[in-house]
């Protein structure tokens, strides 16, 4: 499951009880790489959620911005805060014109937000963004279903093929990953 937006790769893994997101550090403009090494996730909310974002970076952090402050008014409760977003996002008329895309998660859920409104939680646990978001998907489903290894080691095999694939992923990748409270 994913929407495309040019110029970046960002996926979110939940296998067996760990939540991993990861994203390339390319940045482009127009044709030309203007940045190797950024940083599109976050992590939010006293490093309980994790956010990433594809699309124009300016946008993007209005959003990450309006979503902390969802986090915040609603006390961490992820599901309230993406619903509360995806509604002002297709609302309001200055964030409609916003060209992004967030995956957000915490320990319990995953969501993908978009400015037409749309607020999805992935089937499977697994979800990208994204130029590269297809082919990063489609490995990290094969790996989940037919290995038994870790989240973490699902996220970067499958950006590694993304980036093997798609001109506007790198293999310069963050990860972050969520540690369970049990």
């Amino acid at each position: 499951m994913l929407w495309m937006t040019h110029s970046t790769t960002i996926l979110a893994v939940r296998h067996h009880g760990r939540v991993v997101m990861a994203c390339d550090g390319q940045v482009t403009l127009g044709n030309a790489i203007v940045k190797q090494g950024a940083r599109k996730i976050r992590r939010l909310y006293a490093d309980k959620v994790l956010a990433g974002f594809a699309g124009s970076a300016a946008d993007s952090f209005a959003l990450f911005s309006r979503f902390e402050g969802k986090l915040e008014q609603y006390r961490g409760n992820l599901e309230r805060s993406a619903v509360e977003l995806a509604r002002d996002w297709r609302t309001d008329r200055a964030l409609r014109r916003l060209e992004a895309m967030l995956i957000v998660a915490d320990e319990r859920a995953t969501f993908l937000l978009s400015g037409t409104g749309d607020l999805i939680e992935p089937d499977d646990g697994i979800v990208g963004i994204g130029s590269g978001g297809l082919y990063a998907v489609a490995a990290a489903r094969a790996l989940a279903r037919h290995t038994q290894i870790e989240a973490r080691v699902i996220a970067e095999i499958a950006m590694g093929i993304a980036a093997g694939i798609c001109i506007y992923t790198n293999a310069n990748l963050s990860i972050e990953e969520l540690t369970p409270t049990s």
